[in-house]
């Protein structure tokens, strides 16, 4: 023992020494040539570590797992196989210090649930598995579930992907591959993204293809697609079988179908599709992931059925790891297995690997404890289960699976609720002799052309225009994308169903030759949906089907005629049809191509003045007693400018009054005779001759109108009117109009129905009291073609109810509609309705537009001319103001004189309004001789008055006569008096005035 010391000492010298001085110790070796001693040292060394590396490997702890494939024997058992034993291989080489190791019992369920179910049975009653890696399709997978629950052994599967399995709810199932719920979302994008409508899924009819269904219809109908039909197909369905549904999916409009199945029916799918001409240009074939997960192991003939198809596939990163264990896995299988050429793994391989990795890292997390079963006091559901024993760390050995990470050679691995994560697909398009990627899914940026693109560039588009996908080429070797619908191959066109009536014919017309029995059908309505039926890219063959029964008569509502569209009685209505909301329950509607709204109809009457004071109804009475005013103050300004030297506005008190009033009166009518000579008079006449032109001429106007312009006026304004005054009103039979009415709160002995414009013509004119109505309610474009007729007698009121307007119904969503919205607003926006409108809604030469008429006041109020009153009433008070501004300041002196003190102030004031009444002898109207004469003969009538009253005080003449020194300063060439001398005159004669009062 101290000689093996000794020698290991030294040799771990030497080791040390040799990776420390690497240089030195190899000058020492070629000086120093190792002995025998030192050659005996290192094989010692190696033998013991080999010892003891074997008792090492004594001491591990087995721990049995088992596999159940469904074929040991074909290629994908042994292929799968061997991926989990090389996992293992792998794991242990990189993990030797690791205390567990796993031993595999393998077994196989012959392709069926009760073999898998008994391998099970079998794996945990004898060889006490801690855990089954598969089985590995969905329905085994359902069985194998439920006794794992039973017994404590975790359940993991690498190839059952059905989401059913999910709904178990166990805590020991773990789906170590992608669940198909989860690309059902790249699926749906896909089919947003070319704007298809309707999508027909073609799957197996077991639980691996019933499973996913719900998620699909789920995930389509959040992008507006319908599943109008499931074609659901047996696994053990014959050539006949599958070429029988193929037939009934021809017959049928949708020409997108998305295939969920394995490839060994899928196969026989494409192949009698492209047999009957399923594969050509405008069909659409999506498939999941298990079709082309799988297609490398097809031959070239199925490939070639298969021309055109859209799939997706699990992407897996190709890393540098990967590619190493692809190179070293070929090369262990074909050793292995060299009868088999040309193996290739899938995605599932490489599910098969990551599961066996970190199912041997979760039993080393457990403990090295030894594994084993307990007996438990639990009853089992199955008496077949009563001798079973439950693993005893089954609770520890599921946790530790939940909380595995690692990076695998398929991408991240990890678990979310027993399943594994999610990763992202890649698009792949069919040509050739395989599958060429053309883009990738991802569940945070949907569609895109390349990983790692942001979500700025996810892909949208429309069925017109080209994907940002890489190039597409679909069944029938076409560019074009299919529109995803066809008409249906069996000849059937569609059964367009249209009302039956009597009245309003001018929509829709329905009449029948007796001789030939062919019924022809024209109409607004008609015109427009064959109109619009025109501009689509492609023909659409249809059929017109009255609504009506035997007899001929209506067969019911509207609201009847749009739900046979639900019962699958007619594939679309055509008609004067209103979009409702009730009705929108049971079909959609194109865009409305008709005006919306409820509009009232009501007789109109004149409501021209006739009676003898009509003349004064052109002004109101508040405009009527301004001007009234106006004409006294104007009056009164005009005397006030002009009395002091205009002779005609002199006299006596009366006769100025008089005058003044004519003179402002007479302006109305431009016939006054008296003559303004003051420039502020003239001012002030400028602007009120202006006023009176604008108002004389809009009086004028407005009893023109009100005499000889026919008004017609509504009876009545609103139909709560209608309601208040108790009066009957009218709907058009067959309508919604009558349920508004009730909603209103008409009584049902109120309304009263008709068919024909005839009939609504007839009760209007006989009124309500009379057994008619006082109103009819019904839609904008009814009642137009109704006023066409009767335009002179009834007047339209309204909307008073919103509605859509008309549109053409089809099923739930339809993919005509989207088509067929287009083009009736191609109809609407240009002039082909316009030539339609013309054909049908013709209004005759005499006929006016008189909807909406507006019950309103004809007479003209103050509030239109009070800026003219305004300006007027400014302007005479300024002339006033200048005007007596003037004079005080004239005659200042008479208020203010300083000799003066005996007379008062109110004297003072007197003397002032006597001296503003008397001429003003200063101006030049009182200047010439004429004049003067006159002047003088008034003088002497004065002083002849005065001479008979001392008390009165001389008149300005006779003052003049009396005082010669003044008179000698009169102007000799002119005989006049100079204005200094009257201005002298004037003053002493007020002063006298004023100590006379």
């Amino acid at each position: 023992m101290y000689i093996r010391v000794s020698l290991f000492g030294q040799l771990e010298g030497i080791l040390d020494y040799q990776i420390t001085q690497p240089s030195k110790f190899s000058n020492m070796v070629k000086k120093n040539p190792p002995n025998l001693e030192l050659l005996l040292s290192i094989f010692f060394f190696f033998l013991c570590s080999w010892i003891s590396l074997a008792m090492a490997q004594n001491k591990t702890i087995p721990v049995n797992v088992g596999v159940v494939l469904d074929d040991l024997n074909s290629r994908n058992g042994k292929i799968w196989l061997s991926c989990i034993k090389m996992a293992l291989s792998d794991f242990y080489a990189s993990h030797a210090n690791y205390k567990t190791r796993l031993v595999l019992n393998t077994r196989d369920s012959k392709q069926n649930v009760v073999g898998a179910a008994k391998a099970a049975v079998d794996l945990i009653k004898n060889a006490e598995v801690q855990a089954i890696l598969g089985p590995v399709t969905s329905m085994q997978a359902g069985f194998l579930i439920n006794l794992g629950d039973q017994v404590h052994v975790p359940i993991i599967s690498f190839s059952a992907t059905s989401p059913s399995l999910n709904s178990l709810r166990s805590s020991y199932f773990f789906q170590f591959a992608q669940n198909d719920s989860s690309q059902v979302k790249a699926l749906s994008a896909i089919v947003k993204a070319f704007g298809w409508r309707q999508v027909v899924p073609v799957y197996i009819d077991n639980e691996f293809g019933e499973g996913v269904i719900p998620f699909l219809t789920d995930a389509l109908e959040e992008v507006d697609a319908r599943v109008p039909y499931r074609s659901a197909i047996s696994p053990s369905a014959t050539d006949g079988q599958i070429l029988e549904e193929l037939y009934k999916l021809m017959t049928m409009q949708t020409r997108v179908f998305i295939v969920h199945m394995r490839t060994d029916l899928s196969s026989r799918l494409f192949a009698k599709a492209r047999e009957i001409g399923m594969m050509t240009e405008g069909y659409v074939w999506l498939t999941t992931n298990g079709i082309p997960n799988e297609l490398r192991y097809l031959n070239s003939s199925i490939i070639s059925s298969m021309q055109g198809v859209l799939g997706i596939q699990t992407y897996v990163p190709q890393t540098v790891k990967l590619e190493e264990f692809m190179k070293r896995w070929k090369r262990q299988f074909q050793q292995d297995n060299p009868t088999i050429i040309d193996a290739s793994l899938d995605v599932f391989g490489l599910w098969a690997y990551d599961s066996a990795f970190a199912l041997a890292m979760a039993i080393e997390e457990v403990g090295t404890a030894n594994f084993g079963f307990q007996k438990t006091n639990a009853s089992f559901n199955s008496a077949v289960l009563e001798s079973f024993e439950v693993s005893k760390y089954g609770p520890e050995l599921c946790q530790a699976l939940s909380t595995t990470r690692f990076e695998g050679i398929a991408g991240d691995f990890g678990l979310v609720d027993g399943q594994l994560q999610s990763t992202n697909y890649e698009i792949v398009n069919i040509n050739g002799g395989g599958a060429r990627g053309i883009g990738f899914w991802t569940p945070q940026n949907g569609l895109v052309k390349k990983l790692g693109s942001s979500a700025n560039s996810i892909i949208f588009s429309t069925p017109k225009r080209k994907l940002g996908l890489g190039p597409i080429i679909w069944p029938g070797e076409s560019f074009t994308v299919p529109k995803g619908w066809e008409n249906p191959t069996d000849g059937k066109k569609l059964r367009i169903g249209v009302p039956v009536k009597d009245g309003f014919t001018e929509l829709v017309k329905v009449t029948k030759d007796p001789s030939t029995n062919m019924t022809d059908v024209t109409g607004f309505s008609i015109d427009v949906f064959k109109a619009a039926v025109e501009m689509l890219p492609y023909a659409l063959s249809y059929e017109f089907i009255p609504f009506a029964k035997s007899d001929g008569t209506s067969a019911g509502t509207y609201n009847d005629l749009v739900y046979q569209i639900y019962l699958g009685n007619f594939d679309a209505v055509v008609g004067d049809t209103t979009i409702r909301g009730n009705r929108s329950l049971y079909a959609d509607f194109t865009m409305p191509y008709t005006e919306s709204g409820v509009v009232m109809v009501v007789p109109v009457i004149d409501m021209r003045n006739q009676n003898a004071w009509v003349f004064l109804k052109p002004l109101t009475w508040d405009l009527w007693l301004t001007t009234s005013c106006f004409f006294l103050f104007i009056g009164f300004v005009v005397w006030v400018l002009e009395h002091r030297i205009n002779e005609d506005f002199r006299g006596t008190p009366s006769h100025q009054v008089g005058t003044s009033v004519w003179f402002s009166f007479s302006t109305m009518v431009f016939s006054h005779r008296e003559r303004v000579v003051s420039n502020l008079a003239r001012f002030v006449m400028v602007i009120w001759v202006f006023v009176m032109l604008i108002l004389s001429q809009s009086y004028t106007a407005s009893l023109a109108s009100l005499l000889t312009v026919q008004k017609l006026q509504p009876t009545v304004s609103d139909i709560k009117d209608v309601l208040r005054n108790g009066d009957n009103v009218g709907y058009a039979e067959n309508t919604y109009i009558y349920e508004l009415l009730k909603q209103v709160g008409f009584d049902d002995s109120k309304i009263k129905k008709f068919q024909s414009f005839e009939e609504c013509d007839e009760l209007l004119s006989k009124g309500s009291a009379n057994g008619g109505i006082s109103a009819v309610v019904d839609e904008t474009p009814s009642m137009k073609l109704f006023l066409a007729k009767y335009c002179t007698k009834y007047t339209m009121i309204g909307p008073i109810f919103k509605a859509a307007g008309f549109g053409f119904a089809f099923p739930k969503r339809s993919p005509l509609i989207p088509d067929l919205s287009r083009a009736v607003l191609n109809v609407t926006e240009g002039e082909v309705i316009m030539n339609i409108e013309n054909k049908w809604f013709s209004v005759e030469k005499n006929c006016v537009d008189n909807s909406n008429p507006k019950v309103a006041s004809y007479s003209l109020g103050l509030a239109s001319f009070w800026g003219l009153f305004l300006i007027a009433g400014v302007a005479s008070i300024l002339a006033l103001i200048i005007c007596v501004a003037s004079f005080l300041h004239k005659h200042r002196h008479i208020l203010m004189h300083p000799d003066d003190s005996r007379g008062s102030g109110w004297r003072r004031i007197r003397a002032m309004f006597k001296m503003f009444n008397e001429k003003e002898l200063s101006s030049h109207m009182f200047k010439s001789p004429q004049h003067t004469e006159s002047i003088a003969g008034a003088s002497d009538e004065v002083n002849a008055a005065a001479s008979s009253n001392n008390n009165l005080p001389e008149s300005p003449r006779s003052y003049i006569s009396n005082h010669a020194d003044f008179a000698e300063q009169a102007t000799p060439s002119t005989g006049q008096v100079s204005p200094e001398i009257v201005s002298a005159i004037d003053h002493e004669h007020a002063i006298t005035i004023a100590r006379t009062c």
